[in-house]
């Protein structure tokens, strides 16, 4: 990114650059940054693997090997792969009726959207302990159906899935705004079908969009602790995810065990910071250049 430059009134007065800060301000921001960032970000990581080891190797991986661990970590990926393609879905049809077209509702669906970014994690397992829960709105006709929603899997899938919710949404729609429609209209003139259009016209012009927004949504499906919390029931081997699982450990002073599983979701976190990079580095080279051969080529039959 270049810096501004500022011409002053007058001939021949010298360029004043925006940026053009002393020396030691410079560097006083960059220590306070650096700074920052060791305190917050690298200690707690450092801290976390120092505990997951202080009691060897061979106790970390019998703490991660666990049963319950293991149960627990089978769990998060399942509620991860439920969860996901659902937002997936979501957000992808909602940003293309938000950025494509005009309707009645269309700043309601927005705000809509953003309510789970809005409201407290804990508030929303809440509300749903409140709706389908043994008291709640629909609980008595769900006993009688004899289906169970709370203190089971599925609850804890709508919980995680409601919280997830705006994040591939809401990495598209500004990037489906900005594209515009002028090539989905290009392929349809050209003749290409509704399904046409959009998988070989709008998804190669979203793919790195959706991409990062699909490692966004997954980082927090693995991560989420608050509304899962609320909706499992803590039950071990059947209703905690890694993150309960933690907590548990951690309440019953298993101190190295507790940051070993721990280990495994900041490898986790650590792994979706990579890809994140990678997504924000390739999206950087990517030209959406809208060319109507290039529209042409990808509509062919």
């Amino acid at each position: 990114m270049g810096t501004l430059a500022l011409t002053p009134a007058g001939a021949g007065a010298p360029r004043v650059l925006a940026t053009d800060e002393v020396r030691w301000v410079r560097w006083s921001l960059i220590g306070i940054a650096l700074l920052f960032l060791a305190l917050c970000l690298v200690l707690p990581l450092v801290l976390v693997f120092h505990q997951a080891l202080s009691k060897g190797v061979s106790a970390y991986w019998n703490a991660i090997r666990e049963p319950d661990a293991l149960s627990a970590a089978k769990l998060t990926l399942l509620i991860a792969s439920i969860a996901v393609p659902i937002n997936l879905i979501f957000g992808v049809a909602a940003s293309w009726c938000i950025a494509k077209f005009s309707f009645p509702g269309r700043s309601l669906l927005v705000t809509l959207i953003d309510l789970p970014f809005a409201v407290s994690p804990v508030i929303s397992g809440m509300i749903f302990v409140l709706l389908l829960g043994t008291h709640g709105w629909f609980g008595p006709w769900l006993q009688d159906h004899d289906i169970k929603i709370i203190f089971a899997v599925p609850g804890m899938v709508l919980a995680t899935t409601f919280v997830t919710a705006p994040f591939i949404a809401r990495e598209l729609i500004p990037l489906m705004e900005e594209q515009g429609a002028e090539e989905e209209e290009a392929a349809i003139v050209l003749g290409a079908g509704g399904w046409q259009t959009f998988f070989r016209v709008t998804l190669p012009n979203i793919k790195w969009g959706l991409l990062y927004g699909l490692i966004l949504c997954n980082a927090r499906a693995m991560g989420e602790f608050g509304a899962v919390s609320v909706v499992s029931g803590h039950i071990r081997g059947e209703t905690n995810t890694l993150p309960l699982h933690v907590e548990i450990l951690y309440n019953e002073y298993a101190f190295a065990s507790s940051f070993a599983v721990a280990s495994v979701l900041t490898l986790l976190a650590l792994v979706t910071l990579a890809l994140k990079t990678l997504v924000e580095w390739q999206q950087r080279r990517v030209n959406h250049t809208g060319d109507p051969e290039a529209v042409l080529e990808r509509t062919a039959a």
